[in-house]
């Protein structure tokens, strides 16, 4: 079992506490973790573009000219996909790409992937986030002490809505709750940071 140290705002070493080996001692699985992606990116496409069908576009139904003797090749519509102006042939029409993975498999998904932060020090555990006041340049000295100037990922409790606040205009800082962690945001954010209370959350939730 492994274990990280507790940090308070000043990055001064307050304590230690004990990591779940089934969260953060995972053995990371790349495969799940691309197709946690892969779903995860699916499920926010919009799904929206449209072409239209030869049913669809303008034009008669009528034979442009005769089959035979014409000295041109034969035609049945203007609507044809071959003629300018035509249909589409087997083009776009709106549908949802989203997908589910097993939830067990997403899990084991989220874990390699909050198993491979430990393991690259890209995981931070605060005694606590307490903001003086919710305004983002608080919020953001209190990032610049604690080292933090890249990606950072924040995961507090529902009640902290000073720091959903102070995070708004911050480009580059996400705020979530344990329960919304994710494979894609854990990814794309260079750090991730933890109160020493929502820890535990994040332990009992996803392991």
């Amino acid at each position: 079992m492994a274990s990280l140290d507790i940090v308070d705002l000043n990055k001064k070493k307050v304590g230690s506490v004990e990591l779940k080996a089934a969260v953060f001692g995972r053995q990371p699985s790349a495969t799940l973790v691309h197709e946690a992606v892969v779903m995860q990116q699916a499920c926010e496409r919009q799904g929206t573009a449209s072409t239209k069908r030869r049913g669809e576009v303008r034009g008669s139904g009528k034979k442009p000219w005769k089959q035979k003797h014409t000295g041109r090749a034969r035609a049945g519509s203007v609507r044809s996909p071959i003629w300018r102006h035509g249909g589409t042939v087997f083009g776009p029409k709106p549908r949802s790409y989203g997908f589910r993975m097993p939830k067990g498999q997403y899990r084991g998904a989220l874990q390699s992937t909050l198993s491979a932060k430990v393991s690259a020090g890209e995981v931070l555990v605060i005694a606590d986030l307490a903001l003086e006041q919710p305004k983002t340049k608080v919020l953001a000295k209190a990032l610049a002490k604690l080292g933090l100037t890249g990606t950072t990922l924040i995961v507090v409790g529902d009640t902290r809505t000073d720091v959903d606040r102070a995070a708004k205009n911050l480009a580059g800082v996400t705020v979530i709750r344990p329960e919304g962690l994710n494979v894609y945001d854990l990814l794309r954010h260079s750090m991730v940071v933890i109160p020493e209370r929502e820890l535990a959350r994040v332990q009992e939730y996803w392991s």
